[in-house]
């Protein structure tokens, strides 16, 4: 995966849809909705579902969540979700109409769950329990981080899963699932196929989406101020994300 520094912000979406279909996959934590001091605690604007369905409709149906919260926990917070989507990193992949795509979901063995959990409990560290995997957060606790990654890494790596970084956390997820394989996914399946992708994103974890969608012809739109990006575009906070998509 090259990196470099991403340039200003993308063209607008009715110049990308002049050169032909697009398609549009959106992390949703620091992205759609501002990052919050827990998982439970973001505050999404009222309208959200309604907002994404129209986005979806501009698009002939190409547009698709793709986060590492596992999609029922994100239609707690929206309401149900009117657009495709992919939740804990790509381990659960749906269309529009709700059909699985892909391998389907794996569950978290209960051995990886406990572990994590003790050791959140040792470690005074918020865990949060996933369809498809298991994280740690350590925003309110960043002197415990770098523990909590060499701890995940060692416990996914004896049960021959991955651990995956994000922003104050570390999860433990398949080793099948990336938002790399989601967007490569949906690309392969109507109304995806033959489409430009784009991908939106904050994170590191958001990076495998990016070069999925540049190696199809698109490219990443990077959200904040992280420099070491394989993203060509960048915006600079969520409010931004809202103009450029007309949310």
């Amino acid at each position: 995966m090259t990196t470099g520094t991403a340039i200003g912000a993308p063209p607008s979406i009715a110049s990308l849809l002049g050169e032909g279909p697009v398609s549009l996959f959106l992390d949703f934590d620091g992205t759609l909705v501002e990052l919050a001091p827990g998982p439970d605690d973001i505050r999404p604007r009222s309208g959200m579902a309604d907002d994404l369905a129209a986005l979806s409709q501009r698009l002939d149906g190409r547009a698709a969540i793709v986060s590492g919260r596992g999609l029922s926990d994100i239609e707690q917070h929206i309401g149900p979700l009117p657009i495709a989507g992919a939740g804990s990193h790509g381990s659960d992949i749906r269309s529009a109409d709700g059909n699985t795509l892909g391998e389907g979901a794996h569950g978290l063995p209960e051995a990886i769950e406990r572990e994590l959990r003790a050791f959140a409990s040792d470690n005074s560290l918020d865990y949060e329990h996933k369809p498809h995997g298991g994280a740690l957060h350590y925003r309110s606790k960043p002197q415990a981080g770098e523990a909590a990654h060499a701890f995940a890494e060692q416990l996914a790596h004896k049960h021959g899963w991955a651990a995956q970084s994000g922003k104050c956390v570390v999860e433990i997820v398949a080793k099948s699932a990336n938002k790399g394989s989601a967007v490569a996914t949906f690309l392969q399946v109507s109304p995806f196929a033959g489409s430009r992708p784009f991908f939106i994103g904050d994170d590191l974890t958001d990076e495998a989406g990016f070069a999925a969608c540049a190696k199809a012809g698109g490219g990443g739109i990077l959200v904040g101020d992280r420099t070491d990006t394989c993203a060509a575009y960048r915006l600079p906070d969520v409010s931004s994300v809202h103009e450029w998509l007309e949310l």
